[in-house]
């Protein structure tokens, strides 16, 4: 048996959007079930994102610490930002956010993986790129505010952000789906290995 996700979609009888934000919503499907029922499914409805696992030549990663107010905490995470434009080549939007939040550029960039953070109630699809040989941008750093203007960075080795997400200290879905990532595509066929920055995205399908 080859283990796949699939895409399907099951009968919509009605829907309903009851609250419309800056960024996302949220749906209300009446779905059919296999047996026949119908039943409610709330969902939060989100443009996507994409996020940047960006690797130096001493094997460290670039990190940010960022208060998330959702959850009360500051998380160390990694640069990610919204496709803020439907159809938005990802590759653009991940150089813009390392350029935006670490003002660094990278001369070699492939996909790490693609993830649904959280499926059962929300369709956010992040692409998850990998970004090496990394530069300090040209031109002034991007102007913060809010949040990311008490942002703090940081590059960390490998070794410590894996003990970290392991021992329960790190907690942001991308930084801890892309170290242990990079580890297991390190372990296999190697990062050159990897798929090209631009491969196909069924999830946030978009024009090279």
């Amino acid at each position: 048996m080859t283990i796949k996700d699939t895409a399907e979609e099951w009968q919509v009888k009605a829907t309903a959007t009851p609250f419309v934000g800056n960024k996302t919503s949220v749906r209300t499907d009446d779905v059919v079930m296999p047996d026949g029922s119908v039943v409610h499914r709330d969902y939060q409805v989100h443009p996507g994102s994409v996020a940047v696992l960006a690797l130096d030549d001493d094997g460290r990663v670039v990190v940010l610490r960022q208060y998330r107010h959702p959850v009360r905490h500051k998380l160390w995470e990694i640069p990610a930002g919204l496709l803020d434009i439907p159809g938005e080549n990802p590759l653009h939007a991940a150089q813009r956010e390392l350029y935006e939040e670490a003002h660094i550029k990278a001369g070699d960039w492939r996909v790490l993986t693609d993830v649904y953070t959280t499926p059962g109630g929300c369709d956010e699809a992040v692409r998850i790129f990998l970004a090496r040989d990394l530069s300090e941008a040209e031109g002034q750093r991007f102007e913060v505010e809010d949040e990311e203007a008490d942002m703090e960075l940081a590059r960390v080795s490998v070794d410590e952000l894996v003990r970290g997400v392991l021992v329960g200290d790190l907690h942001n879905n991308c930084l801890v789906v892309g170290v242990l990532s990079l580890v297991a595509a390190r372990n296999g066929d190697g990062l050159d290995a990897l798929r090209p920055a631009e491969a196909s995205w069924p999830a946030r399908p978009f024009e090279a």
